[in-house]
């Protein structure tokens, strides 16, 4: 158990510190916000979505290290993959972080994104970590009203 405490910390600091496509897509042709009131964190996903594949995907705004990472993560996860595997892997992500701790959760369907299943075990940082995921399911939609996660 160290050891993925371990992995957790060093991978939400890395992805913090340097957070993947902290951008916005040059052909992006969708985006959401997302506001966590609880402790300020703030998103906005861009992606370049074309034939229901996401082909590029990006994200800028400023909160938690949690959430950061997450964000981080989660489009380095969901590029190249079809809506229906974005859905597919927004249900894995969200139950692996949403679920009782004594519970084992397959990490398989999740691949890197294992690390973050440690937040569960603080719900007050479940929403850091899926606020990004919320507003991506938003852009996905279309959807233009703001994400929040209260």
């Amino acid at each position: 158990m160290g050891d993925l405490r371990e992995l957790y910390q060093t991978t939400i600091l890395d992805h913090n510190k340097q957070p993947r496509n902290f951008r916005v897509p040059e052909r992006a042709n969708r985006r959401a916000a997302g506001h966590n009131p609880l402790c300020g964190d703030r998103v906005t996903v861009h992606l370049e979505l074309e034939d229901d594949v996401v082909k590029d995907v990006g994200f800028q705004g400023a909160g938690c290290a949690i959430s950061t990472a997450s964000a981080s993560l989660m489009t380095q996860a969901v590029k190249g993959r079809s809506l229906a595997e974005v859905g597919k892997l927004f249900d894995s992500f969200h139950e692996l972080v949403t679920s009782d701790p004594q519970r084992a959760v397959d990490a398989g369907r999740v691949g890197k994104l294992a690390v973050l299943a440690g937040v569960r075990e603080y719900p007050v940082r479940v929403k850091c970590a899926t606020l990004a995921w919320h507003t991506l399911r938003a852009a996905l939609g279309g959807s233009h009203e703001p994400v929040k996660t209260e």
